[in-house]
């Protein structure tokens, strides 16, 4: 009764976001507790070599979303949802969505997954001595210009996903600190984060640039304005009310946080936002985030990206563009030939009952190896990938064998990664903390605690993910909240209740690991070969 009247009145907090492979939605309470739910399954397709979705899907995973946690709303509390406190858009980071002044899609969206801009991605890395990985905002930008694509006279606006959604809810061309760092580096002055200036200069000045900027930056021109967590954003409008919306149920004026990517949410979500502390999202692409004390020593352009938390501080970024994709193709393999022998178990049933095998494995995991490339990899040199299952002519081929390599294969770009903040710029970790699929079981989290060689826990509110983060930084927005620093906003107000499970660095599992990582970087000539051959 209590939360059917708080969304009644109005002062439940919206979170939606767009993953990978489910658009995902939240309402909470004012004890940040979700009360409310709705999603919307999709996937990137591969058109042109591009991996995209169509502006089309977009729009209507955002509808089917909403009114599938509308639908929720009704079942739970039997009231029909038609206003909240506040609201909030994430999704997954980075990417390139470009318009033309009259809002035309002028390119099919250019995701994260692609690694299309390798020569924008090197020359901006060198021409800054900072990394600009192939999945940022700028390096799609410059590739295109490189490319002299037709789209680029046309353009008027260039938007991340989030970015984007949020436009057409509010009509303000905003974007938050952590989402904007992976269109453009950043700079902090003051308390506010702004493209980097000096970059910026820079950029500006290449030939090919100059030749098509006419006014002013390009960039600025081009990329919404950063706002830091906590900053007004803008109000649903009638015609964003009426887009999220169809039916014409949802009111308008509600106010929306900054958009943010699900890195940004991941902090949130899993109180990751102050220096020493990290958060690790393991789903369909995995990445490392430990907010940093002080700059690196040195570039790793490729392996090590440079983003920030939504309230502007540095982080170390190991981003690896394949981790339970592949194993989740062989989960669904061995569903189907259960279902043909009559076996009744849910999909679910079989992904913990084949992962939980795992852990009877032989510590070299029987002399299997396994590459979860279905796209290219960054950090291990791969533009494109071919998922891939080798072993040795004596291996001890079973069940639990194979499901460890499986799950260790999602991890072994991300240990190449880190392996260099740890041995070479010697950041120091206090706490790690997942949220993923990868964390559904004992046993993944087992696992990454082995890979990352530190503690790893899980919180009981992991498994509400990037959409519930989004709700937390829309409700820091409001109410005053954001007087506080957001640290202090999450650790007083979010967690200081919070269950958690937490899983040590096992000896044996350390050392399972370490024999199949080493089996893991010699066999990426296997890998190359696949990649060339097939």
């Amino acid at each position: 009764m209590e939360n059917k009247e708080i969304i009644e009145k109005g002062n439940a907090v919206l979170g939606i976001e767009f993953g990978s492979t489910r658009i995902k939605a939240v309402l909470i309470n004012d004890k940040f507790e979700p009360i409310a739910n709705g999603s919307y399954t999709w996937e990137n397709t591969l058109d042109n070599g591009v991996w995209t979705y169509p502006l089309s899907q977009i729009h209507e995973g955002l509808q089917t979303c909403y009114a599938d946690l509308k639908a929720d709303v009704q079942k739970r509390y039997g009231i029909k949802l038609t206003k909240f406190k506040a609201g909030g858009i994430s999704a997954m980071m980075h990417g390139y969505l470009a318009f033309d002044k009259d809002g035309n899609l002028l390119v099919p969206f250019r995701t994260w997954r692609n690694t299309i801009t390798g020569q924008a991605s090197k020359e901006l890395s060198d021409l800054f001595g900072f990394p600009v990985p192939e999945r940022w905002s700028i390096s799609h930008l410059y590739q295109a210009i490189l490319n002299k694509e037709d789209h680029i006279s046309k353009l008027a606006n260039v938007y991340t996903l989030a970015a984007y959604i949020h436009f057409m809810l509010t009509g303000k061309k905003v974007i938050g600190a952590g989402d904007a760092s992976g269109m453009f580096p950043l700079k902090m002055n003051g308390k506010k984060a702004e493209y980097n200036a000096e970059f910026l200069k820079k950029f500006e000045g290449l030939a090919n640039v100059k030749a098509i900027s006419h006014t002013g930056s390009l960039v600025e021109n081009l990329f919404p304005q950063v706002l830091m967590a906590g900053e007004d954003a803008g109000t649903l409008t009638a015609e964003g009310a009426k887009f999220l919306d169809p039916t014409g149920d949802l009111e308008a004026g509600i106010p929306f946080c900054p958009p943010e990517g699900d890195a940004g949410t991941g902090m949130a979500a899993t109180n990751s936002v102050e220096a020493k502390t990290g958060n690790i999202s393991a789903g369909t692409s995995v990445f490392s985030m430990v907010v940093l004390e002080k700059d690196l020593k040195k570039s790793y352009p490729g392996i090590i990206d440079i983003v920030t938390t939504p309230d502007g501080l540095p982080v170390a970024m190991v981003h690896a563009n394949n981790c339970t994709g592949e194993h989740n193709y062989w989960i669904n393999l061995f569903k189907e030939i259960g279902d043909m022998m009559g076996a009744k178990a849910g999909i679910g049933e079989y992904f913990d009952t084949l992962i939980m095998k795992s852990l009877e494995a032989d510590k070299d995991c029987g002399g299997l190896l396994s590459y979860n490339y279905l796209s290219g990899e960054t950090i291990t040199g791969f533009n494109s990938g071919r998922p891939l299952f080798v072993r040795q002519e004596n291996a001890n081929f079973n069940v639990a064998n194979f499901m460890r390599t499986q799950m260790f294969s999602s991890l072994g770009a991300l240990r190449i990664g880190m392996d260099i903040l740890y041995n070479e710029e010697k950041v120091p970790v206090q706490s790690m903390t997942g949220a993923g699929g990868y964390f559904k079981t004992e046993a993944g989290l087992k696992y990454m605690a082995a890979a990352m060689l530190t503690s790893v826990c899980a919180m009981e509110t992991a498994g509400e993910g990037g959409p519930w983060g989004m709700a937390l930084l829309a409700s820091y927005a409001c109410d005053g909240n954001n007087k506080l620093a957001l640290s202090e906003f999450l650790n007083k107000k979010v967690f200081a209740s919070c269950k958690k499970t937490t899983a040590a660095a096992e000896k044996e599992l350390v050392e399972s690991f370490n024999i199949f990582i080493e089996r893991y970087k010699k066999g990426l000539a296997v890998e190359r070969a696949a990649v060339e051959n097939l």
